[in-house]
């Protein structure tokens, strides 16, 4: 699922855990629908100590008879429920493809654009012929001055086809957006990212170990053979490839590094629209402006003038054929989802197989799924909350919602480490959370966007310009506090620093996360650590430089600031120690904000389990031999690390570690267990044992 295209990031649950590589070419046949997991006492394994390893206590027997499947690069709950989700979506689109009579518009919209999509023999007849008038765009290009209003044309086109870098946009050269002003959340004003690359980070291009060296090499020769794949002699095709890396590889240098990025001020960079002209003078803004036709901004937020001023140098040291190479590769990398099968499966090739290992691609019908989802999200997203999310569903997680802020808000005024002046500037800030279940109050309208039966590039290049108009048409606009960032049939959940909201789609309300028929205890460990997750987003490293607004600005005392960076370095430091795979390690520093957030959100959960069996007059601390002899106290933290039980392979564990935000499965549960005298308490846990961390990391 790609990221709304904003300067922060939604502070998610997920991120390559839910699904793999997004190409597949094999036959539409799909396997059976899974059936839902539910929470089971009985699939924890007893040969474990729970005080060695709760994470193999609580999953080992799920891993071991849950292989990955051959079309996955990872394999747990949220993938198997996202492919249960899929399946709730082909029924939808399958029968608004059929081309009934007196099909409503969105039934049109997400029939057609399936059954495009789906149409494989359409798309291969067409071969590179889809992708000529683009080309020849390219081609026509005469000199560098031309060069904004050809990018711009680009942005539009790949908009929706850009998944997101996890350091920027990875979009042409770079990203053009709207966003909320740092400074003032209630403003939307334009903003310039970094972007440009294919790999996934820029440390992809600038390590010097054997694995990241063969992986560029291998990089470079999928861009080889997809400009055979072009057409082009072999000659010509190894000299363009080593071209758009090299161009790619001078876009990373000039890049901000991933960690660095994780502090909002750092990416706060207020310009007018001459000082922007001044920074990348080579470069025709006015030209690139008219043509995105972007409204008049009162500034725009430039997060990275060091990669511009980079792009700069390119620009004038760049041959006007090296730009027709790097444009042309980037055409083809974001569009051959939807192109014939040799380009899509060359790509799959490199972006599945060799840099997540993923051994399949994905049934054609779940890819087609996942495109309309994306592009057209909010039309498919209606019929799948009528069918999935009912309103005692709604009701039941409101409440969990409800007793954790009551929790949070316990913790604050509790906590030993923070004086009374930011105590009372960070229960502002909690009062002021909105709190958004399932889906939109409001649905989004599509009319303006055209799907043509039987033009599947087209209807995707379309939606591209549908949505960045819909983006950039909010430059100067009131806030819209009720938009959502995320599908309702997405299984993930987010926070959103500038709205201050906890979101929390329809995919994810669903067993094992949130069942209906399951008791307190289980949910509260499942999805109730989930929503302590999101609200402790709020106040994590990043988090807590946002007001109530959703403005930057730093609320907190100078000596509270100290306690918190030094109890956060406590967790940095605990998490950069784990090996996620032989020879790499979890980046502390980059998972920091989300550690905290999962231990922070797993203490307000435990506290909210407690006051609401209280408040029923149950306890739980007493043994229930209906549930396996274990307390509810017990029955908590077992749905919480069995939540998280996943397979993955060594080639995702290590893009994991690499470049994203989040630890692998293993590190969130023991990495949390290890730092609650609670979970320790519940079982009997003694000093010295793996799971009772001596110096125990607690920021919330």
């Amino acid at each position: 699922m790609s990221f709304p295209k904003i300067l922060l990031a939604p502070l998610s649950l997920f991120v390559l855990l839910i699904q793999s590589s997004v190409l597949a070419q094999t036959p539409s046949t799909p396997p059976t629908m899974p059936e839902a997991d539910h929470f089971n006492v009985d699939a924890v394994d007893p040969g474990v100590d729970p005080c060695t390893n709760f994470y193999q206590y609580s999953c080992k027997k799920w891993i071991a008879a849950n292989p990955i499947p051959p079309d996955q690069a990872g394999w747990g709950h949220g993938a198997k429920l996202n492919l249960w989700n899929q399946f709730v979506l082909r029924d939808v689109l399958e029968k608004a493809s059929a081309n009934t009579p007196g099909r409503s518009t969105v039934d049109q919209k997400i029939g057609d654009y399936y059954a495009s999509c789906m149409d494989e023999s359409a798309i291969d007849a067409k071969g590179i012929a889809a992708l000529k008038p683009e080309l020849d765009r390219i081609s026509a290009l005469h000199s560098g001055s031309e060069l904004g209003g050809l990018i711009a044309h680009l942005h539009a086109i790949t908009f929706q086809l850009d998944e997101g870098s996890n350091s920027g946009f990875s979009t042409v050269l770079f990203g053009f957006a709207s966003s909320q002003d740092l400074d003032d959340a209630a403003k939307v004003v334009a903003i310039a990212d970094q972007g440009g690359l294919g790999l996934p980070d820029r440390d992809y291009y600038l390590r010097d170990d054997a694995k990241s060296v063969e992986l560029r090499q291998q990089y470079l020769d999928h861009i080889r053979k997809t400009f055979l794949l072009l057409g082009e002699d072999e000659a010509t095709a190894a000299a363009d490839a080593k071209v758009a890396v090299a161009m790619e590889t001078a876009m990373a240098k000039a890049s901000m590094d991933i960690v660095k990025r994780r502090d909002p001020a750092n990416l706060n960079h207020k310009l007018s629209a001459q000082e922007l002209r001044a920074l990348t003078p080579a470069f025709s803004w006015d030209d690139y402006l008219k043509a995105v036709n972007a409204l008049s901004t009162e500034h725009y937020l430039v997060a990275v003038p060091d990669f511009f001023k980079g792009i700069n140098e390119l620009l004038t040291s760049e041959p006007l054929d090296h730009w027709k190479i790097y444009l042309r590769w980037h055409l083809v990398n974001d569009s051959a989802a939807l192109l014939s099968a040799p380009l899509a499966d060359e790509h799959f090739d490199f972006y599945g197989l060799k840099l997540t290992g993923q051994k399949q691609q994905r049934p054609r019908w779940r890819r087609c799924a996942s495109f309309v989802d994306r592009d057209l999200g909010e039309a498919l997203g209606q019929a799948y909350a009528e069918r999935t999310f009912g309103a005692d569903g709604k009701a039941r997680m409101l409440k969990m919602v409800h007793a954790l802020e009551a929790n949070l808000q316990t913790d604050i005024q509790q906590i030993d480490w923070m004086t009374p002046a930011t105590k009372k500037e960070a229960l502002v800030k909690l009062h002021g959370i909105a709190d958004k279940i399932g889906y939109p109050d409001h649905w989004r309208d599509y009319s303006g966007l055209k799907i043509v039966r039987g033009d599947a590039l087209g209807n995707a290049y379309r939606s591209g310009e549908f949505e960045l108009a819909r983006q950039l048409a909010k430059i100067g606009k009131p806030v819209d506090r009720g938009e959502w960032n995320m599908t309702a049939p997405t299984v993930n959940a987010y926070y959103d620093p500038q709205l201050n909201t906890i979101n929390f789609p329809a995919g994810i309300l669903q067993p094992p996360y949130f069942d209906k028929q399951a008791d307190d205890a289980v949910n509260f460990g499942a999805i109730g650590s989930i929503i302590g997750h999101e609200m402790t987003h709020g106040f994590d490293d990043q988090g807590r430089k946002f007001d109530a607004g959703g403005n930057l600005r730093d609320w907190w005392t100078e000596a509270d600031g100290k306690e918190f960076d030094r109890r956060a370095k406590c967790v940095a430091d605990e998490y950069s120690g784990f090996e996620a795979t032989p020879g790499v390690n979890v980046n502390g520093n980059l998972t920091l904000g989300e550690n905290t957030a999962d231990n922070g959100g797993l203490r307000i959960a435990l506290m909210a389990m407690k006051e609401t069996l209280r408040a029923e007059g149950q306890s739980d601390k007493k043994l229930d031999r209906k549930q396996g002899g274990f307390t509810a106290e017990q029955r908590f933290f077992i749905a919480f690390g069995q939540s998280w039980c996943a397979n993955l392979t060594p080639e995702r564990l290590r893009m994991l570690a690499q470049s994203n935000p989040h630890s692998p499965p293993e590190f969130r549960v023991n990495g949390v267990v290890s730092n609650m005298p609670e979970f320790q308490q519940a079982f009997g846990c003694k000093k010295g044992q793996a799971m009772v961390r001596e110096n125990a990391c607690h920021v919330w």
